[in-house]
This record gives C-alpha cells, sequence and structure tokens, in this order.
C-alpha cells in the first residue's frame, strides 16, 4: 500500500506541482543576463530557453537583452543595465493575476488580452505603479523617477497603489519621481526630443536586440533636458507644483552638470516669483552653489541667494553673499547691482 501511495505521488503529483511552478521561459537573449531564484542570493548565468517561477529575479548587464514569455503569451524585453522580478503570477480558467517589479532599467511589456478572464496585472518600482489588463508600454526607472510611453490599450499609473491614476494610451507620455502623483499625459509630438527618446526606446526593446547600446544611455539625459525646457511651460500656465515636480524629474534622472543646475535654478525661480516661498528658493540657489561652483549658472545663483536674504532680512549673509560675488565675479554681470545692493545695505 506504502509503495503504491509513493508510486501515485511521484508518477502524477510531483509533473503537476512541477507544471504549475512553470509560468514562463526565457525566449529571447543576447549579451550578458543573469537569473536568480529568490531574492538575496547569488545570480547565476541564465541561458535561452530557461523555466521562470514566480519568485524568480532577471539582471541584465550593459549589453544585456532579454525576452520573457509568460504562459498566456504576454511578453516582458528587458533593456541592458536592467533588474526585473517576477513576484507573483497566477493563472487559472477564470482569472489572470501577476505583479512584476523593475528595480531599474527600461522595459516593453506586452500583456495580452483574456477574454472572460479577471484580469489584475501590475508592474512596480519603489516610486510608481502602472496597472494592466491588455496593452503595450515602455516604463523606465531611475533612481526615484519612472518614465512611462504608451504603445497600446491604456495603463492606470500611479505614484502608489492607493494614490491617484493617471490613464496612459498610445501616443502619450507620462513620468514621476518619489511616489507623486504622475503628471498629466502628453501627447508626444513628431521631431520633438521625447520623439527621439521614444524611438531609441523602442529599438532596445524591439523583438530584437540592437546591435550596439550606446544610445540606451541617452534616453534619460534627453527626457532630463527636455524636462527643463517643459516645466517653465507649466510655471507659465500656473502649473506650479507640476513644474517643480518636472525639474525634480530632471535632477532625478541625469547626472549631467549642466541640466541639474538648471533644473536648481528653475526650481528656485518658482519658489520665488510664484509660490512666495523665498526659504526653499535659497535652499535651491545654495545647492547650486555648492555642487557646480564652476557652472555658469553659480554666479546667477550666487547673486539670486544674495537677493533672497536681503528678502528674508538676514542682512549680514546677504552682504557677506554680494562680496562673495565680487570677489568670484569682479567683472561679472551682476557686478553695477551688486555694488548698489551693498551700498543700500550700508545705508
Amino acid at each position: 500500500m506504502k509503495r503504491t501511495l509513493i508510486f501515485f505521488l511521484i508518477t502524477f503529483l510531483l509533473p503537476a506541482l512541477s507544471l504549475a511552478a512553470q509560468i514562463g521561459r526565457v525566449t529571447g537573449l543576447k549579451g550578458s543576463a543573469e537569473f536568480r531564484v529568490k531574492n538575496n542570493i547569488p545570480y547565476s548565468p541564465i541561458r535561452s530557453g530557461d523555466v521562470v517561477q514566480q519568485g524568480n529575479w532577471i539582471r541584465t548587464g550593459a549589453d544585456g537583452w532579454v525576452e520573457l514569455t509568460l504562459e498566456d503569451k504576454s511578453r516582458f524585453t528587458l533593456a541592458n543595465n536592467t533588474e526585473f522580478e517576477i513576484t507573483s503570477f497566477l493563472l487559472t480558467k477564470n482569472k489572470r493575476e501577476g505583479t512584476f517589479n523593475l528595480t531599474h532599467g527600461k522595459l516593453r511589456a506586452s500583456v495580452v488580452k483574456l477574454a472572460g478572464r479577471q484580469s489584475g496585472m501590475s508592474v512596480k518600482s519603489g516610486t510608481a505603479v502602472a496597472g494592466i489588463k491588455g496593452t503595450e508600454f515602455l516604463m523606465m526607472s531611475q533612481g526615484p523617477a519612472n518614465v512611462f510611453f504608451g504603445n497600446e490599450g491604456a495603463v492606470a499609473v500611479s505614484g502608489d497603489p492607493q494614490g491617484q491614476q493617471q490613464s496612459l494610451v498610445a501616443g502619450t507620455m507620462t513620468q514621476n519621481t518619489r511616489g507623486l502623483t504622475p503628471l498629466e499625459p502628453l501627447k508626444i509630438e513628431s521631431g520633438t526630443p521625447v520623439a527621439e527618446a521614444k524611438a531609441i526606446f523602442e529599438k532596445i526593446t524591439a523583438a530584437l536586440p540592437p546591435e550596439e547600446w550606446s544610445d540606451s544611455g541617452r534616453i534619460s539625459d534627453i527626457i532630463a533636458r527636455w524636462n527643463i525646457n517643459y516645466g517653465h511651460y507649466l510655471a507659465d500656465a500656473g502649473k506650479y507644483n507640476d513644474a517643480l515636480q518636472v525639474f525634480q524629474i530632471a535632477l532625478d534622472l541625469t547626472k549631467l552638470p549642466e541640466i541639474r543646475s538648471d533644473a536648481h535654478m528653475e526650481r528656485g525661480a518658482v519658489y520665488a516669483r510664484f509660490l512666495n516661498n523665498p526659504e526653499l528658493a535659497l535652499a535651491e540657489y545654495l545647492l547650486l552653489i555648492e555642487e557646480y561652483p564652476r557652472l555658469p549658472q553659480a554666479e546667477t545663483a550666487l547673486f539670486n541667494a544674495a537677493q533672497t536674504l536681503v528678502d528674508l532680512g538676514l542682512t549680514d549673509q546677504a552682504r557677506s553673499r554680494f562680496q562673495q560675488y565680487l570677489t568670484e565675479y569682479p567683472t561679472g554681470k551682476h557686478k553695477d547691482n551688486v555694488e548698489t545692493l551693498l551700498q543700500n545695505l550700508g545705508k
């Protein structure tokens, strides 16, 4: 009797359990890519055709590209320098549920529509959630910032699972940072920097991997630079909080000093001119001076900081900053104004 039971378990139950554990396979692979069964254990090389299960992680290197196909034929295409977790996935005859985590990097999600089944799928980063049923979209997560492009269907994008959602549809993009509500989706106009960034994104997550990856790292810098102009437009339109978020996204997306210094200047201007918050304006100017003292923007930031200190009634500190300006920029563009302001402070 005991032998019969053991034979039954081996013959019928174990294959069924193994089949239930499999939720997809690696159907495309190029360059360096790794895999681990669960969090907090070392990665090991991955191969095309490998089975993936709930709780598995996939990580691509600087030249890595992976296509993952689930049992429902949905696909996730991971670009280079990406880390992705299959948090959970359940597929039955009545429903489909799945949660996936984009720790960092870029992916294309192509989720098939399943008629007659309840469907709840989501892709999360640390600061955003994309709720999907049957659609295709692109998602980039870099630090606390996230950028989304819609290709097909609609995606409900929020800063957190309980937060306000934005509906991302084909031909539009949205972005957020630090768990804030994503910006209102914007139509992607041909010939714009955003369209250029999306075209690169499409290329690196296409059905075939790109030949080289030099353009991949440009996406975040292109969007960050574009955000300086877009945020300026939002401020002029009276959307001050959206403008502040756009400038913060620029800061979170790029390491380029010129873009970051412009973002600090623009945030300072919004606080000073529109929101009557000189303390936060001063903080932005001082950050720029500290981080990028050799850039041209530092000259105006120093002048603005001194003026803001005057507005705050901090006369001694203002005088010190004006004198610093004359020392560092003896022929600077604000020299005459600084000398006049110093005379007024003396009086």
